[in-house]
């Protein structure tokens, strides 16, 4: 399997606090990219090893582990200007590709990566999208997202759940993104407002698994396999922004793609059956603060 993966980066000094882009202090956001890169390459990357000692017993060979789930990944950064931190990167640059692309408008950085999926869009098997602080760790991540469409088909996309650690007391994991309908009444003209369809009962690997139409599609992230991408990529709405959702960082992410398909979630009854890390703790710190930004955001 050959897998694109696109991560949007930007990191401008300030005193803002509104993102992780934009601070005082560039090291969380270090720790965040370097998370990402070191999560992937680790769980889908090539360099899987164990070691065994040879016929003669004399000394230790080292084999190829995990090749039933490692897949030819190439992952790329995607910047504008010099807005990044890539030069104190401490992750070798074999492991990523660096593409600059010209935009007014950074929080539209996206844009550039989804223009990058569309220029390689008969090379791979699956393509993604995901925000520089999420940490994917889940080797079957893709056979799931297989799974989900030979079950529904195409015209479905299964986001993970989105969820973060507590980073210090107690160790608690909370699923971040909030249903909207318990923070507000959905707005009639919103892409997410559906009546059909609304869940899947299937099974995998001998367990039950209910997966709901997602009342919250946004998860910072996104993967679609070859025909996905080409069904995308090919439609009227494709790089067209003058419709948002919520804001520029999360149309990117969510809202073009509510427009092409139905957008699908593990139920929290079994949330961990995809799901993908939220590298910084800032919803469990500023929980309701966030939801009075998303409250503001949507009126």
């Amino acid at each position: 399997m050959r897998v694109l993966l696109t991560i949007p980066h930007f990191f401008k000094a300030s005193d803002s606090e509104e993102h992780g882009s934009l601070g005082r202090d560039p090291q969380p956001r270090l720790e965040a990219l370097t998370a990402c890169l070191r999560s992937l390459h680790a769980t889908f990357g090539l360099s899987q090893a164990y070691y065994h000692h040879d016929e003669d017993g004399d000394r230790l060979v080292r084999q190829p582990a995990n090749e039933t789930t490692r897949v030819h990944l190439d992952v790329a950064i995607c910047t504008t200007g010099s807005f990044h931190l890539l030069d104190r990167l401490p992750v070798d640059r074999r492991y990523y590709h660096h593409k600059s692309f010209h935009i007014d408008n950074p929080k539209f950085l996206g844009a550039g990566c989804h223009l990058l999926l569309k220029q390689n869009r008969d090379r791979y098997d699956y393509y993604g999208y995901l925000e520089d602080d999420l940490v994917l760790r889940d080797p079957y991540f893709f056979n799931k997202l297989e799974w989900f469409n030979q079950q529904v088909g195409d015209e479905a996309v299964l986001q993970p759940n989105r969820f973060e650690l507590s980073s210090e007391g107690a160790i608690e994991k909370v699923y971040v993104d909030a249903d909207f309908e318990s923070i507000l009444p959905l707005r009639k003209d919103d892409v997410h407002n559906f009546t059909e369809n609304t869940e899947i009962i299937g099974r995998f690997l001998g367990s039950p698994i209910r997966i709901v139409r997602a009342r919250n599609p946004h998860s910072g992230c996104f993967f679609l396999n070859r025909r996905q991408l080409a069904s995308w990529t090919d439609s009227s709405s494709f790089m067209t922004f003058d419709r948002q959702f919520i804001g520029p960082l999360e149309t990117c992410a969510t809202g073009k793609l509510m427009e092409q398909f139905r957008i699908y979630k593990p139920d929290f009854k079994n949330a961990n059956f995809l799901e993908i890390q939220h590298f910084q703790p800032w919803f469990i710190r500023n929980w309701g603060e966030s939801v009075r930004f998303t409250y503001k955001l949507l009126e």
